[in-house]
């Protein structure tokens, strides 16, 4: 049927472009649309660039792409990089050359850097790649000021410049630092200096031409304030397309020019012509016809998806068996659920409600309806937790798989995630849950949950996703780890996995996901969560990497370690001398669990009894993520 319907409006199509008839002169566009420049050695300013001052259309530009002239200089339309103009632009590789617009009324190299610094808005904090139109994912340094010298480690250098004389004065050294990189690459005594973000050419990308300078001269060129090539780009996935086919064109030596007529791109020869043909026939009727066409191309694919997603997850069922947790249909969960009147909660795969079973069980019922990853993570919570049953894990009762509609039905966990009484904690119940031998007994019971699925199982399972916000607490404030969505199950003798992406939650990601340089990905991933857990409760402080937003805050693993380092509480009320015993000793196993190198944290069978034993039967373990030497796990 579907096809049928296809081939039905393509006919129509044919039909309607019996009646092309008329041209419209390629030469009409660069007529309308001509080279214009600021100054005579200037840049070329010629499509997809427009120039915002001159009387021309908005359509010789595609957008995001207007420059203006001030003065002599060649500028971006955009207030973010006003303190740049553009030197050059390379049409056949889609680059532009921007250089530093430098105050020369400023007496000190420093003050004619810090003149060209970014607004702190420029880069937003949760993207790594971040598109800044017209530039396509360009990189970023900031000034860190030490006060003792450091030299750089070679891996250091890769994101490390410095010390610089331009920079620095005698009373400190000043050194540019990738803006992504984490401030634990650094001594203690280094801060960011506010307002001090500059725009740097990005690490890599494949379609710039020489690119392959390293990090040191790339910031050496900052300092020298050289030019620097981007890739120019739109936020449009439209006009992107557009700009490639201008690339596309300018590299094989001819000129591009853009149809209104047909909304299109088209390369005409230097010094010849161009005729595009443009139906004269009804062009909102082709519109129409194009759309409907791309509409039921679309629902077909949409249908085509859905039954195979559909039956993947049927076929994990007939394998998994019916001796397991219950399956229901839509309408029981329904039931269940009391249509859906109590939301208690909202997840990154779907909605969480409360509801009952006919025997008067209360229930949570979490509704997959965000799920991009064709059915996994409702295949992973079924393939884990409805196979196994701890005190510590969260039990799956029941699942319903119908259609497209997908839902888990847990036991209900009444005092909500261990996220609620970590931070901002004011309640009577709260003060008596966050005081030291409370935490112990929670951390306790998270490990022991973690070491049943690392080494109690036919299969190891991998959460990879160990947060505050995934442990849930029942009646007696037991906690028990849940969302099983990114879990991973491997071989119990298997020790390192392969994945294709880092999955995980920004601050309790393991550096081994980010990058196989510091290790291979494993069961030691989880644990390096694990102890980013411990360190929010002993706290009471959130983990969250330092940026340029926030250069006051010490990065929390380097605050606990200084702390406990000397002897000094980290919670700022009375306690007993056995109390501060129990905060000294989660934050040393916790500051064990997150040491940089895998091998040298510890397994949760040894975390277990870590927390079960004596205080001074454990070592004080290294500085977390700055040594690259092995150290012996206590």
């Amino acid at each position: 049927m579907t096809g049928f319907l296809v081939i039905a409006l393509l006919l129509c199509l044919l039909k309607d472009g019996m009646s092309i008839a008329t041209a419209w002169e390629g030469e009409d566009f660069f007529k309308y649309c001509p080279i214009l420049r600021c100054c005579k050695h200037g840049p070329e300013i010629r499509f997809p660039f427009r120039l915002e001052s001159s009387n021309t259309s908005s359509l010789c530009g595609a957008p995001h792409l207007n420059v203006a002239c001030s003065g002599q200089d060649t500028i971006l339309v955009n207030p973010i990089y006003a303190q740049y103009k553009v030197t050059g632009i390379d049409y056949r590789h889609g680059t532009l050359t921007l250089v530093p617009r430098v105050d020369d009324s400023s007496r000190s190299c420093r003050q004619k850097l810090m003149s060209t610094a970014l607004p702190h808005s420029t880069v937003d904090n949760n993207k790594v790649d971040s598109i800044m139109p017209p530039l396509c994912s360009p990189g970023y340094v900031v000034i860190v000021r030490c006060l003792t010298e450091f030299t750089p480690s070679n891996r250091s250098a890769n994101y490390i410049f410095g010390p610089s004389s331009c920079l620095g004065n005698t009373n400190y050294f000043s050194y540019l630092v990738d803006g992504f990189a984490h401030l634990y690459v650094l001594p203690l005594d280094c801060k960011v200096v506010p307002d001090s973000l500059f725009m740097m050419t990005p690490d890599y990308d494949i379609f710039m031409p020489g690119y392959g300078s390293t990090f040191q001269e790339k910031a050496a060129a900052i300092i020298d304030f050289s030019g620097m090539e981007f890739q120019y780009c739109s936020s449009s996935i439209i006009r992107s397309g557009i700009i490639d086919n201008c690339t596309k064109c300018e590299f094989g030596g001819r000129r591009c020019g853009f149809s209104p007529q047909g909304n299109q791109t088209f390369c005409i020869n230097r010094g010849s012509h161009v005729k595009l043909i443009a139906a004269t026939s009804s062009v909102a009727t082709l519109v129409i016809l194009l759309l409907m066409v791309a509409m039921t191309l679309y629902l077909s694919l949409k249908t085509r998806y859905n039954e195979e997603i559909h039956l993947k997850v049927e076929m994990f069922l007939k394998t998994y068996g019916t001796s397991k947790p219950t399956r229901y249909t839509f309408s029981e969960v329904k039931k269940i659920a009391r249509r859906f009147k109590e939301k208690v909660g909202q997840g990154g795969f779907g909605s969480v409600y409360k509801g009952e079973l006919q025997n008067g069980v209360p229930v949570a019922i979490k509704m997959l309806e965000n799920s991009t990853r064709e059915g996994e993570e409702f295949i992973n919570e079924v393939a884990t937790i409805g196979l196994i049953h701890h005190a510590n894990i969260v039990r799956l009762l029941g699942f319903c798989s119908e259609g497209t509609r997908r839902a888990l039905i847990y036991e209900f966990m009444p005092n909500e995630s261990l996220e609620k009484y970590i931070f901002s904690c004011y309640s009577n119940t709260c003060q008596e849950l966050i005081v030291p031998n409370k935490m112990v007994d929670i951390a306790l019971g998270i490990a022991r949950g973690m070491e049943y699925l690392h080494q109690g199982c036919n299969k190891r399972i991998l959460h990879f996703d160990i947060k505050p916000h995934n442990i849930l607490l029942d009646y007696n404030f037991n906690p028990k780890i849940s969302d099983f969505g990114l879990a991973k199950l491997c071989a119990r003798d298997q020790s390192i996995i392969t994945l294709t992406a880092a999955r995980g939650t920004m601050g309790y990601i393991a550096p081994e996901l980010y990058s196989r340089n510091f290790g291979g990905v494993s069961h030691k991933s989880d644990v390096y969560s694990f102890g980013m857990l411990v360190l929010e409760m002993v706290s009471g402080r959130r983990n969250s990497d330092p940026s340029v937003d926030s250069q006051n805050e010490v990065f929390l693993p380097e605050w606990v370690f200084e702390k406990v380092m000397t002897g000094q509480n980290l919670v700022a009320r009375e306690m007993t001398e056995d109390e501060k015993e129990k905060e000294r000793q989660l934050a040393i196993v916790a500051l064990w669990c997150i040491q940089w190198n895998p091998r040298n944290r510890p397994s949760m069978t040894k975390v277990v009894n870590m927390l079960t034993g004596r205080l001074e039967n454990l070592q004080m373990p290294p500085k977390p993520f700055v040594s690259s030497e092995s150290h012996e796990t206590p």
